[in-house]
Formats: structure tokens, C-alpha cells, sequence
């Protein structure tokens, strides 16, 4: 039997993922962990957070934007859902979101994009960042009441 207690890189993956995913999100994790899953938690911890989103060769937003496009180019809703909510804590903007998007409509399909589109809407819209979505309206727009 093999030990799979947390490694060193625990205490460092358990820090990012609360300064990406915030504290209330890891703390259910944590509350809501079973003898089944405790290993798999404990391999996303020490590897994707403790390895691979600690690591700083890309800022968190650079990150944050990948894992949206991979995770919308390869259906994962729920967790594009969260990492859209987590782009408030990478520094990732809506205008950040709409362009990665962009791109998953030309490389991954736009049937892919179009869900993703409307994830990442419902998403913001329900954290309260439909103002930046706003602020994206080009000033034509603007001048034609929105209608263009």
C-alpha cells in the first residue's frame, strides 16, 4: 500500500487555490470531502495548485484565461462556471474572458464557444460584473442607444 499522505506541496497548493478560488469555495471542498475522494483532493491540491498554478512562469490571470478556454473548448461547464467566478481573484476581466472565448469559438468549435459565451454571461452576471460587461460597448453603440 502505497502512502499518499499531503506532501510539501500541499501547504502551497492549498494557498493558491484560496487566492484563486477564495476561501468559502475550498473550505466546502474541504467540508464536503469523503475517504473516497480524499486521495484525488489531494492529488488536485499538490498538483494542479501546487504545482502547476504556484509555479510563476505565467500570472495567475495568464493561467486563468487558459483554463477557461481549455475547460470551454472541452465542455467542462461546472468548472468553467467556477474559474469564470474565480477570474475576480486572477485579475481576468470580462473583455479577458470575451477574448479567450473568441479563440475557443476558431480552435475548438463554435457550438463549444456559443456555451461558453453563455456560461460566462450568467456567470458574471450573477457576481455582479455585468458593469464591466458594459463598459465594453464601443462608443457608436453608444450613440445609437445600443442598437447597431
Amino acid at each position: 500500500m502505497s502512502d499518499r499522505s499531503p506532501g510539501s506541496r500541499h501547504a502551497t497548493g492549498m494557498k493558491t487555490r484560496r487566492s484563486v478560488l477564495g476561501d468559502a469555495h475550498v473550505d466546502r471542498a474541504i467540508a464536503n470531502q469523503t475517504p473516497f475522494d480524499e486521495d484525488f483532493q489531494t492529488l488536485i491540491v499538490e498538483s494542479a495548485w501546487g504545482t502547476v498554478w504556484a509555479d510563476d512562469s505565467l500570472t495567475k490571470r495568464e493561467r486563468s484565461l487558459v483554463t477557461i478556454a481549455l475547460l470551454a473548448g472541452l465542455g467542462h461547464h461546472e468548472e468553467l462556471a467556477m474559474h469564470v467566478r474565480a477570474s475576480a481573484n486572477t485579475g481576468a476581466s470580462a473583455r479577458d474572458i470575451r477574448e479567450a472565448l473568441l479563440h475557443v469559438a476558431i480552435y475548438a468549435g463554435v457550438p463549444a464557444a456559443n456555451t461558453a459565451f453563455k456560461i460566462a454571461r450568467e456567470t458574471l452576471a450573477a457576481n455582479g460584473r455585468m458593469g464591466e460587461v458594459e463598459e465594453m460597448r464601443k462608443p457608436a453603440d453608444l450613440d445609437q442607444g445600443g442598437q447597431s
